[in-house]
C-alpha cells in the first residue's frame, strides 16, 4: 500500500472538499447519529486559512478533520474528523486528530480545547490526548458553534435539554498556555531546596 502523508491543508487541497463532505455525510448516514453537515465551500475556507489537516494515500483522500474557534478565541474545537472507511483500523485517525490538536494549541495558545462526540474511538484518543469528560455548560456557549448542531439527527435532544444533555460527550482539554504554566509550577515545587 501506498504510504499516507498527513499534512496542515492548503490551497493545493480545494479539489477534496466534496469529497470530504461526502465522506462526512456518508459516516453520519451509516452511524445513524450526529455528524453536522458540511459544504464545500466551508472545507474550502478551513484549507485557505491553514484550519484544516488532510490525509492522504497518493491522490486518494484518506481523512480530514479541521479547527474552529469560539468565543472570541477563548476555545477552540477539532471538528469534522473522519477516515475513508478503506484506510481505517490503522491508527490513522489517531494520527490526524493528534496533529490538529497539537495545530490548534500553537495556533491558540491561550485557548482551551474541545469537542463533543458520540464515537468511542473518538472519546478514547481525546482521552490519550488529555481531554476530560464536561458538561455541555463548560464548553463554548457561542451559539454559532450550538447552532452547528441543527443538523445533527439528535438535535431535538440538545433543545429539550436547554442545550445541557445530548448523546454527544462533552470533552476539554487545558490550552496550551496552561499546560505550561502547571508544567512550570511543578517543577519549582518539586525542585529540591539547597542547603
Amino acid at each position: 500500500m501506498e504510504k499516507i502523508t498527513i499534512e496542515i491543508a492548503g490551497l493545493q487541497h480545494y479539489d477534496y472538499a466534496q469529497a470530504i463532505c461526502n465522506l462526512i455525510a456518508d459516516s453520519a448516514k451509516q452511524r445513524g447519529t450526529g455528524i453536522a453537515k458540511r459544504e464545500p465551500a466551508y472545507i474550502a475556507e478551513k484549507m485557505e486559512s491553514g484550519k484544516a489537516i488532510i490525509a492522504l494515500c497518493g491522490e486518494n483522500l484518506a481523512g480530514f478533520c479541521y479547527i474552529e474557534t469560539w468565543s472570541h478565541g477563548k476555545y477552540v474545537a477539532n471538528s469534522g474528523l473522519i477516515v475513508n472507511p478503506i484506510y481505517r483500523k490503522q491508527g490513522l485517525a489517531r494520527a490526524i486528530k493528534e496533529l490538529a490538536f497539537n495545530h490548534a494549541r500553537n495556533k491558540y495558545p491561550d485557548a482551551k480545547v474541545f469537542g463533543i462526540t458520540t464515537s468511542a474511538a473518538v472519546m478514547k484518543i481525546n482521552t490519550e490526548l488529555g481531554y476530560k469528560p464536561a458538561p455541555f455548560e463548560n464548553l463554548t456557549q457561542d451559539e454559532a458553534f450550538w447552532k452547528g448542531c441543527q443538523s445533527c439527527p439528535n438535535y431535538d435532544i440538545l433543545q429539550r435539554t436547554e442545550r445541557t444533555k445530548c448523546l454527544c460527550t462533552g470533552m476539554l482539554a487545558a490550552s496550551k498556555n496552561e499546560v505550561m504554566a502547571f508544567d512550570l509550577s511543578t517543577q519549582i515545587i518539586s525542585k529540591p531546596v539547597e542547603k
